[in-house]
């Protein structure tokens, strides 16, 4: 794994590098995606039926494209009690985690008659896309439907793509059950967007679209957004950490490469005040990477994008830390709680050499539905707030409304919206 020393023309270099990874600039898939999604909003069903036997090489049609419950009670056969087992062990720590961030309606009334708050709603239907293809992702089943449950939202509407026998993976369908989706749909890919945000004969439109998927799953998001919400737009997966002459070599180096076997476009980055701690690193990566079942993928993406950095100082590493802002961050530092404190930008942070990443992603609590592509700088983890709209409420007496009455003509007349002011005027002739 290449080794280069942080210095302010590596820095830009290889934030430069990294934004390549964006979805943004994946335009010439744009006018392909756009013709799924045109195609879907006015032939529903049929497009569906059509993209699921041409990308999946399933023949789904209105009498099997929803998933029955003796699918369901199949895939737990399927899956066994032990896993099960482990997947209701991850769900009760992600509810519990996620109900701490459940908000309340408030109302407040003062003796002068005026009342203020704000009413919280959840959302009436969501969708939660969940990916198919190299992998089967349970987990991201848990973490997309989880806080929607706890939000309160009363329908929820997950889709996956089938296999080309036209069934889903055992463990996704177990996972879903057990978190609480109340449909399940064999659809993937842009037609499954297109079809949760315009609706179709068989599968409702909902409200908002969330859930991770391939480059062609991200450019429907983002076209369909206003037609719906949607969570983000998410970019390959990341990873930093972020160590000292401390930390154990072989623990960083398997994070590392925890990520980088997501895909070719993952990254894995260390940024380390340590040329020792450097070398020792890249020494026990090559170690794993013959031995890891996903080799070729890991090479890829550490060949594209994987890189040690040695800083001169910590502040140094800091800040560059900060620039990137990446999905997961590790800390494995002599004091790393005090190094936290000085972390702005980050998805998700793991502090410790014990608290790896894998951690987050299956089971600790914390959504791993995250910010990418330096988004960690304005974006947050999907959590309840996401599956909530909030209303602002608002009630005057007369006698409330008659001590302020002038100052909002005023201000009104201030902008010429003499109407504005003619509202407030009437009540007072």
């Amino acid at each position: 794994m290449r080794i280069q020393h942080l210095d302010k023309n590596t820095k830009m270099n290889l934030l430069e590098d990294l934004l390549k990874r964006s979805p943004n600039n994946y335009g010439k898939y744009e006018q392909g995606v756009a013709e799924i999604l045109d195609h879907v909003r006015s032939e529903k069903d049929a497009a569906v039926f059509t993209y699921t036997e041409k990308f999946d090489g399933a023949k789904i049609d209105a009498s099997n494209i929803k998933v029955t419950e003796e699918e369901i009670k199949e895939a737990y056969e399927l899956v066994g009690e032990e896993l099960t087992d482990i997947i209701r062990k991850a769900l009760f720590n992600i509810r519990d985690y996620h109900e701490r961030q459940r908000q309340n309606s408030w109302f407040e009334s003062k003796p002068n008659g005026t009342m203020l708050g704000q009413k919280v709603t959840p959302l009436q239907r969501v969708g939660v896309y969940v990916p198919g293809g190299k992998a089967v992702y349970p987990s991201s089943v848990l973490m997309n439907i989880v806080p929607a449950k706890v939000a309160g939202v009363p329908h929820i509407v997950m889709t996956t793509p089938p296999g080309k026998d036209g069934k889903v993976c055992a463990s996704t369908l177990v996972a879903a059950k057990e978190a609480g989706a109340d449909e399940i749909y064999k659809v993937g890919g842009a037609q499954a967007i297109g079809a949760l945000a315009f609706g179709t004969e068989s599968i409702p439109k909902v409200d908002k679209i969330v859930g991770p998927g391939n480059i062609f799953v991200a450019l429907a998001k983002k076209a369909v957004y206003g037609h719906v919400s949607i969570d983000s737009i998410a970019g390959p997966s990341e990873i930093l950490v972020l160590a000292d002459e401390t930390a154990n070599p072989r623990y960083v180096a398997a994070d590392l490469l925890s990520q980088a076997e997501h895909d070719e476009m993952a990254s894995a980055i260390l940024i380390t005040t340590s040329q020792k701690l450097a070398e020792e690193v890249s020494a026990e990566i090559d170690q794993f990477v013959a031995e890891l079942s996903r080799k070729e993928i890991i090479q890829k993406s550490l060949d594209n994008y994987g890189y040690i950095l040695v800083a001169d100082n910590m502040e140094e590493a800091i800040d560059t830390v900060n620039a990137i802002a990446s999905e997961h961050m590790e800390i494995v530092t002599a004091d790393p709680f005090h190094v936290m404190t000085k972390i702005r930008n980050a998805g998700a942070i793991f502090i410790g050499e014990y608290s790896s990443e894998p951690l987050g992603d299956y089971f600790a609590g914390p959504n791993h539905v995250l910010p990418t592509n330096g988004t960690a700088k304005f974006f947050s983890a999907l959590s309840v707030d996401d599956f909530i709209k909030k209303s602002s409420i608002i009630s005057y007496s007369r006698e409330a409304l008659e001590k302020v009455h002038k100052d909002i003509e005023q201000f009104a007349e201030c902008e010429k919206l003499t109407a504005h002011a003619n509202s407030i005027r009437v009540r007072f002739e």
